[in-house]
């Protein structure tokens, strides 16, 4: 082999912009940074300027990148969510009052237990939030740390791919009475005080008890010696 040809087969390869693209548009799943930047050969540095670079290049296209946590996946944008439900025939729309309600609920109250949801719309959340799990619209996020220790729900990737979404920050701005929802503050979600004011009684008992069992005179003193 020529010496030019060892240098070719020598030269170290960089993953490029495009590379990127390529292994997210094969990919028929969400990947994560660690897997994409295995692949790519590329260090945790350069693949975060990758992404960014690939979400800059998409701007100004019907195509998004979508980053969920660690995790990236490509999709068409929002602003082509006509055309594409004119072929697809389905979509947000495909979900009726209450599941997409309850879906706007968790995706701007997010980590919010059932009863949170509930307590915002007025009405059971049972039937709106199996239809979420179901669709992989929503996931579970943890428990809270109160008396029953309710579970807490968060949207999912799916749910930013399905509505166009890069991330969620993306989610538009929310005005008058529903911001006022965002930032309500929720019964259901606060410490349970007959719980706390138990616990409280429970170590003032035990803290009243170790004193009491102690001499607190000469007289006694003196009898506890003998």
């Amino acid at each position: 082999m020529s010496e030019e040809g060892q240098s070719v087969a020598e030269a170290p390869w960089a993953a490029t912009v495009e590379d990127l693209e390529a292994l997210l548009f094969v990919v028929d799943r969400p990947i994560t940074r660690r897997e994409a930047a295995k692949l790519l050969e590329a260090s945790k540095s350069d693949l975060d300027r990758l992404v960014t670079k690939l979400t800059e290049n998409l701007a100004q296209r019907g195509i998004t990148l979508i980053t969920h946590g660690d995790e990236l996946q490509l999709a068409s944008g929002a602003e082509q969510a006509r055309a594409v439900l004119a072929w697809v025939g389905t979509g947000g729309s495909d979900l009726t009052a209450a599941p997409l309600e309850t879906l706007a609920v968790i995706a701007y109250r997010q980590p919010v237990t059932k009863g949170g949801v509930e307590e915002i719309r007025g009405v059971d959340a049972d039937y709106a939030l199996r239809v979420l799990l179901e669709r992989g619209l929503i996931e579970e996020a943890g428990r809270m740390e109160t008396a029953g220790r309710p579970i807490r729900y968060a949207t999912t990737l799916e749910f930013l791919r399905r509505f166009g979404l890069g991330s969620l920050a993306d989610l538009p701005p929310l005005e008058g009475d529903a911001e006022a929802l965002r930032h309500m503050d929720l019964r259901s979600e606060t410490p349970d005080q007959s719980v706390e004011s138990a616990e409280a009684a429970d170590a003032d008992a035990e803290t009243t008890g170790t004193e009491s069992d102690a001499p607190s005179t000469p007289a006694q003193e003196d009898a506890a010696t003998d």
